[in-house]
């Protein structure tokens, strides 16, 4: 996952909200629990190098205050967008090269931050760093609104006369676009202003989640008593043992209970701030702003859930051969998350680092040549230690440098996934600064994970040929099988249940604590066939809204869903087309953020507003079935 929110239009009173966007993303990525009791951080290969940012602190500091040393002078040009294309050009490349710089600020602050959680220094070097962004934000909040009137007339003969404007092209023609949608100087500054009182609802909920709620305790069947906190939670859920499983699922939902009102008000005032601002900035509702942003067809929202409906029968045949392949007579919530086959198996980085570029021998020479170098050198954090971030990510944020990928490697299947995955995100990123300026480099978010999951998609094919049994190749199916309900389905679940908060607010609706939950208990049960006997889901776990941070920065959860089903159109082409598709597919890379991803996605082959993409994913499930159940049937 990228670390970072691409700002198409230099919309700069957004990039206070980046860090928070970003870190909260990281939450749900497959496979990614850090295991804190084990360190392999001996060898200084494996951590990442930030001397390439800046030697010391103090460098960074100086980099930092120089960035706020110019916001005075950014002030200074209010007023100046009318004395022609050459000062016209000045501020925006003034503006061009405080971002630039505040970036690569920020990203030295935040991987710094993210080694150990624990370290107050460095927390409040990520601190600063937002701070300075907010800063930025506001000095900056004068020139949307100077460009708008202006005019696009002006604005064209600006770029006829002055050639240098060239890499600002497609951000002016999106600052225009924005113009229903931009405030006087006055209204923007303001809203920029307001950005941190209008998160208190995710701030609210990160310290009770994170830090206030006193999680249970419980005595697993082996005897060990663990701590039932999210990753307690998440690690215990897979118990093969299903007593365990249930005492799991009864301790953490039974405790999130308790919060039902708490967070209910809080995740209502997040979404009254968000419907406020949609409406401050004069759209219909919080789907059209979000959207917007991309200039994404509002039809891609509304064709995956529509798909995804039809295709619950798919969902529901999953759930049916994991009851026979766990060998139970009926399923429950608390049997979704136990591996459908278990393998004593554990690979090593070098065998990661192998098996990925074995799977990407199909992009050619320079690209195996230039992901083997980028690899071996110390662009990564790669082992789990106590404090560091769990999650994995990329952050390519620094433009001059190189990208940086945060893994907590912990040698299974899940864990080379999730190299391949963000080596994804690391090519991607190498391919466009290769290709692109900085002003067009950095790719929307809606792009950003389509690639990678097709490279996660490359490493399963590959690794399910070179199996060596059935019950290797059944784990691995398995493993592709769980990555479309959990991402196709399940996100899709969510980025429904959603929109359909947001709706009711904008109707005029009161959204309790208790009303949320029997909204998503409507959802969650005709998802899992609960009325139909299919997966059986107690009361207490309608509460899982809860737990899910995705629902605090707006309408995001639906891109797992079209990446990952962009991504499996993409592989699907390279299969059947060969070389052209994969062309389009590294042209898409090289392209980074110089189009809408919309068309520069049609452009790469798949067009997400029709039904073809998404039912070829649910037809790849289909298959990925079939071949699970003739391998059980020849077992059997």
């Amino acid at each position: 996952m990228k670390k970072y929110k691409h700002i198409q239009s230099m919309r700069l009173t957004q990039l206070l909200l980046v860090k928070t966007f970003f870190l909260l993303s990281l939450f749900f990525a497959p496979g990614l629990l850090a295991d804190q009791h084990e360190s392999k951080e001996t060898d200084p290969s494996s951590v990442w190098d930030l001397t390439e940012l800046y030697p010391n602190d103090e460098a960074w500091n100086t980099a930092r205050e120089e960035v706020l040393g110019q916001l005075d002078e950014l002030k200074s040009r209010k007023g100046s967008l009318s004395d022609g294309a050459t000062s016209f050009y000045e501020t925006h490349q003034l503006v061009s090269d405080l971002y630039r710089k505040a970036l690569r600020v920020y990203s030295y602050a935040s991987l710094k931050a993210d080694e150990d959680l624990g370290n107050a220094p460095n927390q409040e070097k990520d601190q600063l760093a937002q701070q300075m962004f907010s800063r930025v934000a506001e000095a900056a909040s004068w020139i949307d609104p100077e460009i708008l009137k202006l005019g696009a007339d002006t604005i064209e003969a600006y770029q006829k006369e002055e050639p240098h404007l060239a890499p600002f092209a497609h951000s002016l023609r999106n600052t225009l676009r924005n113009a229903p949608h931009t405030l006087t100087d006055e209204g923007e500054q303001l809203l920029a202003s307001a950005s941190q009182p209008l998160q208190a609802g995710y701030n609210i909920y990160g310290l009770l989640a994170n830090a206030e709620i006193p999680w249970p305790e419980i005595e697993l069947s082996t005897g060990d008593t663990v701590t039932i906190n999210s990753q307690g939670y998440s690690t215990h859920r897979q118990s093969e043992d299903r007593d365990n499983r249930k005492q799991v699922f009864d301790a953490y939902w039974g405790k999130w209970g308790e919060y039902e009102n708490t967070i209910g008000m809080t995740l209502n005032s997040h979404l009254q701030a968000q419907v406020f601002l949609s409406k401050a900035r004069n759209y219909d509702s919080v789907l059209q702003r979000e959207l917007f942003q991309d200039n994404l067809p509002e039809d891609i929202y509304r064709t995956l859930v529509k798909e995804v409906n039809k295709a619950l029968p798919t969902l529901h045949r999953y759930f049916k051969l994991r009851e026979r392949m766990l060998g139970i007579d009926q399923m429950h919530y608390y049997d979704i998350y136990p591996p459908l086959v278990s393998l004593d198996q554990e690979f090593d980085l070098e065998q990661a680092k192998t098996m990925t570029l074995d799977a990407m021998s199909i992009f050619g020479d320079g690209w195996v040549n230039m992901q083997r170098d980028a690899m071996d050198k110390r662009w990564m954090h790669v082992y789990p230690q106590p404090g560091k971030r769990s999650g994995a990510y990329q952050n390519g944020s620094a433009y001059d440098v190189h990208p940086y990928l945060l893994l907590n490697f912990n040698g299974t299947y899940d864990a080379v996934s999730t190299f391949a995955h963000e080596w994804g995100h690391g090519m991607h990123t190498l391919y466009a600064k290769s290709e692109q300026p900085f002003e067009t480099a950095d790719y929307s978010t809606f792009i950003a994970e389509i690639p990678s999951t097709s490279l996660e998609l490359l490493l399963e094919e590959n690794t399910i040929r070179q199996a060596q049994n059935d019950n290797e190749r059944l784990s691995y199916l398995g493993n592709g099988l769980e990555a479309m309900r959990g991402t196709f389905f399940r996100q899709t679940m969510f980025a429904e249940f959603e929109l359909s908060l947001y709706e009711a607010i904008e109707r005029g609706e009161a959204l309790s604590g208790e009303k949320i939950t029997s909204m998503y208990a409507e959802i969650v049960r005709r998802y899992h066939g609960h009325d139909e006997g299919v997966v059986i889901i107690d009361d207490a776990y309608t509460r899982e809204w809860m737990f899910i941070p995705h629902f605090y920065y707006n309408m995001y959860v639906y891109q797992y869903a079209t990446s990952k089903t962009a991504g499996a159109a993409l592989y699907d082409n390279m299969l059947t087309e060969g070389q052209p598709a994969i062309d389009r597919f590294i042209q898409l890379l090289k392209d980074g953020g110089s189009d809408y991803p919309h068309e520069l996605l049609k452009k790469a082959g798949v067009d997400l507003t029709q039904s073809a993409p998404y039912r070829a994913l649910v037809k790849r499930m289909e298959e990925t079935m079939d071949q699970m159940e003739m391998i059980l049937d020849k077992i059997h």
